[in-house]
């Protein structure tokens, strides 16, 4: 049996990694060299893609911070599987000032695949975060629907990468869906509230705050 321990640590960890992720793509951010709006508008774009690009990895962030809470102990396979996940996160700086430097289908196409990596990365880091709330007994069907959710997510992700050598500025959009896939059921925007009543979210109040109002 697997030796395990706090997932403190763990979630620290990759709070920081995450942390200097964003602060490298923001330094990638370039001043133009002259003021008025003909010099801002060629930045128009290099600031949608960083966008983009913050959305995917607040979503993961989120995502991670609700999967990793859930832990009441942690092994080495999550450990390790978390660090191939920061892995593939990483690499989101160099590939969204790749396509500010050079837009067009190969470096929109490598986009794509690198997301679809940071993706599965992160479903084969649920899977192993699963098994551990397997062996305690606390694995749900919402886990399981979440597992099929993030599949779809892989799908777009995967239909990105043929779309981008044809369509670079297309596959940007449909990759976008990913985005709104997690955030929309989450903030609670078209009915319910924090995702769902059986929603184990960590932007839902606990049980007995709700019940005390």
């Amino acid at each position: 049996m697997q030796a395990t321990f706090s997932p403190a640590r763990l979630e620290a960890f990759s709070d920081g990694v995450i942390a200097v992720i964003i602060t490298i793509m923001v330094l990638d951010l370039k001043v133009p060299a002259h003021s008025g709006l003909a010099s801002f508008r060629p930045v128009i774009s290099t600031l949608l893609v960083y966008a983009l690009s913050f959305a995917y990895i607040g979503v993961y962030w989120v995502n991670h911070h609700t999967l990793i809470g859930r832990l009441n102990r942690s092994n080495n396979r999550i450990l390790w599987t978390n660090l191939f996940w920061l892995f593939a996160l990483s690499l989101i700086p160099f590939f969204t000032d790749y396509i500010n430097v050079h837009f067009d289908s190969f470096s929109v196409t490598i986009y794509c695949i690198c997301m679809l990596a940071a993706g599965i990365t992160f479903l084969l880091l649920r899977y192993t975060v699963d098994c551990q709330l397997e062996r305690e007994g606390r694995r749900t069907k919402l886990d399981i629907a979440t597992q099929v959710k993030h599949w779809g997510s892989l799908t777009i992700y995967a239909g990105c990468v043929p779309i981008a050598h044809y369509a670079p500025h297309v596959a940007l959009y449909v990759s976008a869906i990913v985005t709104l896939i997690w955030v929309v059921p989450t903030i609670g925007i078209f009915g319910g509230s924090y995702g769902g009543e059986d929603a184990h979210h960590e932007l839902a109040p606990p049980a007995h705050d709700i019940q005390s109002h």
